[in-house]
């Protein structure tokens, strides 16, 4: 399918952010994960609005052609939540589907936890509920190793420019275990203006410090059921995340639908497009 969009900006509390908007219809906001930006839903937006929905997918703060903020305080969850229901409000809507991958499916847990009000559904792909995400890190020494890199970002300076200066390559490593051809020269290379150099990670690595700098008690306080609708999409060859986390606490995610897709990657979007669009469209019109 070709790619139509028109390119827009909008400010959420001071914070300037774009996104690609294509097609008529009910509101899906997408929201890519790291080192992404709204190219991650590439194969998706075109299937969305074929199937008649207003797809909105934005650059979220400290990526691509969106405000960067320098301190890592301004990318803890809370705030990157309300950036997205922010983002639902400025488009003239009360409720939106929300689908998230990576980091982005974090930010979507916690949107449709605490700002419930905006989220009609939502899906996941191939990143656990933030509790289930907490406790195997405490209680998983393989998913520790698993993460390791969420422990090199805290260091400070030294992550932004090893990766800014590995440009190309760097950003090629972080897709070596998606299938063949699911990422092309063309797209590493749009991955790779989008990040240029040091301060193009900044952003993104603040992230995870925000994210480990955060106590578990005060983590958990924001922890509540989600009410919505929940699809979770999972690759099981995620070299990143064990299967496992895939399920989430009945109490947190009363209303949940897991699929699993045996042969892809941490990147099954990019791994099995179709698939992952034929489940998108059937969970967001089912009655």
């Amino acid at each position: 399918m070709e790619l139509e969009h028109e390119h827009r900006f909008v400010v959420i509390d001071g914070v300037r952010l774009h996104y690609v908007e294509a097609g008529e219809g009910p509101l899906v906001v997408l929201l890519h994960g790291f080192p992404e930006f709204w190219w991650s839903w590439r194969h998706q937006i075109p299937a969305l609005v074929a199937a008649g929905y207003r797809v909105v997918a934005p650059d979220q703060r400290g990526y691509a052609q969106s405000d960067k903020p320098r301190s890592w305080r301004d990318y803890r969850i809370e705030r990157l939540a309300a950036d997205v229901a922010g983002l639902i409000t400025a488009l003239g809507e009360e409720r939106a589907f929300v689908v998230g991958h990576d980091w982005g499916a974090a930010v979507a847990w916690m949107v449709a936890t605490l700002h419930p009000e905006r989220v009609e559904r939502l899906a996941i792909l191939n990143v656990p509920h933030p509790d289930t995400m907490l406790r195997t890190l405490q209680r998983s020494p393989k998913q520790l190793l698993h993460s390791w890199y969420m422990f090199f970002f805290q260091i400070p300076w030294l992550p932004e420019h090893l990766l800014g200066w590995g440009g190309r390559r760097a950003l090629a490593s972080t897709y070596k275990d998606a299938r063949p051809g699911a990422f092309t020269s063309a797209d590493i290379g749009r991955y790779v203006e989008a990040l240029r150099g040091p301060e193009g990670f900044r952003g993104p690595i603040n992230w995870y410090r925000a994210a480990l700098r955060q106590s578990p008690r005060r983590a958990r306080a924001l922890y509540r059921p989600i009410p919505a609708r929940v699809l979770v999409i999972w690759g099981e060859q995620d070299r990143f995340l064990t299967a496992a986390m895939a399920d989430s606490d009945p109490r947190l995610v009363p209303d949940v639908r897991v699929v699993r897709l045996p042969d892809a990657s941490h990147w099954v979007q990019h791994d099995e497009p179709e698939r992952v669009n034929a489940l998108l469209t059937e969970f967001l019109s089912a009655a």
